[in-house]
C-alpha cells in the first residue's frame, strides 16, 4: 500500500498540532490501490515487476507503483537524461537507477522470437512500442546512458494512434548474439500527450539450458468452474515437461489476457461483459522459452444483469495533461461499480461533449477559443444507464494564440491548491491529487499521497 511519507519532523508535529492527520489518512486511502498512472512490461519480468513481487529488494516506492514510470516521450533524442532512463527521471523512483552486475535479479532469456506482455492500468492511446538492447560490450556497473544501447531498436510495434486492450502482448526478435547480462529499455510511447512510459528489463542470454527444444504437453481438462457479471473462473490440469513447467499463459480468443506461475492451476478472468460468451485456451512454457500446443476450448457465458440500480463511483482526480489555444486533454482516475462501467460523460460547464467508453479515462476536448475559461466534469454510466456523480470540476483557460501550455507556478506553503492544479517544485512539475492548504514540509518530494509528478 502506498503511503504518505513525512521526513520532515516539522512537518509531524504540525499534523497532529493543526488535526490534518485526517487528511493524511484520506490521501492514503484514497491512492492506495490505484493512481493515474499507467502501464509496465509484466513478461519478461521487468525490474518493476520484480520489485512489485518482491524478488527485487530495496527498490523504494516504486514497489507500490509499478506502473509509473513516465518521462517525456521522443527516445532516444530527447526523453529522460543519461544516468536516469530507468527511472524515467523520476525522482521519488531513483533507486531504479542503481546499475551493477549484481544489483538485479535477472530473467532469463534466448534471442529469437519472444512475446512481450504489458499490464496496463490506463491503456492510452498508442503511438508505438520500441525496444532497445545494450551493446556487446556495455559496461554493466556503470549508469545507463544513451551509449549503453543501440540506439536502434530492435521491434518497433505500431500502435496506430488507438487504445491497446489493458492486458496487451506483442512477439518480437530479440537478437541472438548476445551472451551474459544485458538490459532491455522498453519505451510505450502514447500518442494524445507528451510522454512515454520507461521500463527496463534485466536479462540472462544462456541462462538456461541451449539444448532444450521439447515444449511441454498441452494443459488438459480446462474447465470454467465459475462466473459472475464481469468475470469467469477458471481451472485446469498441470502439464508436464521434460525439464519443468514455468509457467502458464491464459487466452481470451488469440488475446493472451494472463499469466500465473508454473505451480498455479487456475486464474479468474476479470473486467468481462455481463450476459456474454467468451471462449478461453491455456497454454503451458518452460524455462527455454518453449510454448505447448492449446488446451482445450472452454465457453462460458458471463451472468446477465439482473435489476442494477447501483451507480458506479464518481470519477476522481480530473486533471489537465496538455492545454493549447483550442484544446484541453483531459484525464481522470477511472471509477468503479458493482456491474461495470461502460462509458464516461464527458462536460463542458452543464454540455455534454462526449461520451467515451469506459476502458478509456481520457479525453481530448477541441473546438475551443483561445485565452478563454472552461470548466470540466466527468460522470460515469453502467450497462443499466445509471450515472454516477460528478468528479470535481476542473478549471482550465485555453492559451492564447500561438503559444504553449502556461507554465505552472513554483509550490509554495500556505496556499489552497485544488484537484488538477500544477506546480512546479526543484525544476520538476506536480499535479496536485488531492485538494489542500499547503504547509511548510508538506513539499511535493514529501507527500507524495498529495502531489503526482506530471
Amino acid at each position: 500500500m502506498m503511503q504518505l511519507r513525512l521526513s520532515n519532523p516539522v512537518l509531524s508535529k504540525l499534523l497532529v498540532a493543526t488535526g490534518v492527520t485526517v487528511l493524511v489518512t484520506a490521501c492514503t486511502l484514497m491512492f492506495a490501490d490505484k493512481v493515474s498512472a499507467h502501464g509496465y512490461v509484466l513478461d519478461p519480468k521487468s525490474r518493476t515487476s520484480l520489485c512489485a513481487t518482491g524478488v527485487n529488494t530495496n527498490c523504494g516506492p516504486v514497489q507500490y507503483e509499478p506502473q509509473s514510470l513516465e518521462g517525456p516521450k521522443g527516445f532516444p533524442a530527447a526523453g529522460p537524461s543519461d544516468g536516469k532512463l530507468a527511472s524515467a527521471a523520476d525522482p521519488r523512483f531513483s533507486a531504479m537507477d542503481e546499475q551493477s552486475a549484481t544489483r538485479w535479479s535477472k530473467v532469463n532469456l534466448t534471442g529469437g522470437p519472444t512475446t512481450f506482455a504489458w499490464k496496463k492500468t490506463a491503456n492510452h492511446a498508442t503511438t508505438n512500442w520500441k525496444y532497445y538492447l545494450t551493446k556487446p560490450n556495455w559496461n554493466q556497473n556503470a549508469a545507463l546512458t544513451r551509449d549503453s544501447f543501440n540506439l536502434t531498436p530492435f521491434c518497433t510495434a505500431d500502435g496506430g494512434g488507438k487504445q491497446p486492450p489493458k492486458d496487451f502482448s506483442h512477439s518480437c526478435n530479440v537478437p541472438t548474439d548476445r551472451t551474459g547480462y544485458h538490459v532491455i529499455l522498453a519505451v510505450w510511447e502514447i500518442a494524445d500527450t507528451p510522454n512515454a512510459f520507461y521500463n527496463v528489463i534485466d536479462v540472462n542470454f544462456g541462462g538456461q539450458a541451449p539444448t532444450d527444444t521439447v515444449a511441454p504437453t498441452a494443459p488438459a481438462s480446462l474447465s470454467a468452474t465459475g462466473t459472475t457479471t464481469t468475470s469467469v473462473s477458471l481451472a485446469w490440469n498441470a502439464a508436464s515437461d521434460n525439464v519443468g513447467v514455468t509457467g502458464y499463459q491464459i487466452f481470451n480468443g488469440s488475446t493472451l489476457i494472463g499469466s500465473v506461475s508454473g505451480s498455479t492451476l487456475n486464474y479468474t478472468a476479470a473486467g468481462l461483459t455481463s450476459n456474454t460468451a467468451y471462449t478461453f485456451t491455456v497454454k503451458a512454457v518452460d524455462a527455454a522459452g518453449n510454448v505447448s500446443g492449446a488446451s482445450n476450448a472452454v465457453s462460458a457465458t458471463t451472468a446477465p444483469v439482473a435489476n442494477d440500480t447501483t451507480a458506479p463511483t464518481a470519477p476522481t482526480y480530473l486533471h489537465k495533461m496538455t492545454v493549447t489555444a483550442n484544446s484541453v486533454s483531459l484525464m481522470w482516475t477511472e471509477s468503479t461499480d458493482n456491474v461495470g462501467v461502460t462509458g464516461y460523460q464527458v462536460y463542458n460547464g452543464n454540455t455534454l461533449v462526449a461520451t467515451v467508453p469506459g476502458t478509456a479515462i481520457e479525453y481530448n476536448v477541441t473546438g475551443l477559443t483561445a485565452n478563454t475559461a472552461y470548466s470540466f466534469k466527468v460522470r460515469a454510466i453502467d450497462a443499466a444507464g445509471n450515472v454516477s456523480a460528478d468528479s470535481n470540476i476542473l478549471t482550465v483557460t485555453t492559451t492564447s494564440a500561438g503559444t504553449g501550455t502556461p507554465g505552472a507556478a513554483a509550490w509554495a506553503p500556505n496556499t489552497a491548491y485544488a484537484v488538477g492544479t500544477e506546480v512546479t517544485f526543484n525544476n520538476v512539475t506536480y499535479v496536485c491529487r488531492l485538494a489542500h492548504t499547503s504547509l511548510n514540509g508538506w513539499e511535493p518530494t514529501n507527500t507524495p499521497a498529495l502531489w503526482q509528478v506530471k
